[in-house]
This record gives structure tokens, C-alpha cells and sequence, in this order.
């Protein structure tokens, strides 16, 4: 295998890396009020809502100072390495890039981020986290 394919391979890998990471900040929210109006018990487990406000608060953070996500910046980085024109390749990587990157003034990108980070910080008074008490 040459160094363009694996350099390419690593670009898609990123590339599927940060759909999953889209699923789990999106997804996690849509679960997180169902969980709480189904009174499931896991959706309160104070690990994953961690996670869950961590990751969504970096994104808004990388919004509001203006960076581009480090796994774009990777991905692409692999991509010009590997002398590919970005977005071009494999099956894969087209239909996760149509679905991960659009173009739209910067503002909407920040406004979005943030209200979504206000919906997650408001799950945590909608749906509050379990706190183990003391003694068990």
C-alpha cells in the first residue's frame, strides 16, 4: 500500500471520527429529553452528561474564537499530504462530508452552536443528573 492510500485512509478514518462525534453531541441531546420525559435512569448518569456538555462546549468555544475544528484541520492536512483535492475520494468521505460540512456566514455557525450548548445546559435542569449519595 503506498503512502497516498494510507495517507488518505488515515483522512477518512478523521473524517468518520467526526460524524460520530456530530451523532453523539446531537443524538445525546434528542435521547436526554426522551430519557427524561420515559423516565430512563441512564440518561441522568452524571459520566455521560459530562461528556456529553464537554463536547458541545468545546464546539461552541472553537465557534466563538473563530478556530476550525482540529479533526477538519487533520483531515485535511492528510488529504493535501496525500496530493488529493479535498472531498474528493472515497465514497465514504463524499457522503459524511456533504452531511458535516455547508457553507453559511459565521454568525449562524456561532448562534447555532450556542443555542444548542444553551439546550444541553438546559437538559441539566429539565433532566437532572444523578448524584450518588453518600454511604452506597
Amino acid at each position: 500500500m503506498n503512502t497516498s492510500v494510507i495517507l488518505l485512509l488515515l483522512a477518512d478514518t478523521i473524517l468518520v471520527i467526526h460524524f460520530l462525534f456530530v451523532l453523539f453531541v446531537v443524538l445525546s441531546l434528542v435521547v436526554i429529553f426522551l430519557g427524561g420525559a420515559l423516565k430512563w435512569q441512564w440518561v441522568s448518569n452524571k459520566t455521560f452528561r459530562i461528556l456529553h456538555l464537554i463536547a458541545i462546549g468545546v464546539v461552541v468555544l472553537q465557534a466563538w474564537l473563530g478556530m476550525i475544528c482540529p479533526l477538519t484541520v487533520w483531515e485535511m492536512a492528510l488529504r493535501e499530504q496525500a496530493g488529493a483535492a479535498t472531498y474528493a475520494g472515497s465514497f465514504v468521505q463524499h457522503w459524511l462530508q456533504y452531511l458535516l460540512y455547508y457553507t453559511a456566514p459565521d454568525w449562524i455557525f456561532i448562534a447555532l452552536y450556542t443555542g444548542f450548548g444553551a439546550l444541553v445546559l438546559l437538559s441539566w435542569y429539565l433532566v437532572p443528573v444523578r448524584t450518588k449519595k453518600h454511604g452506597r
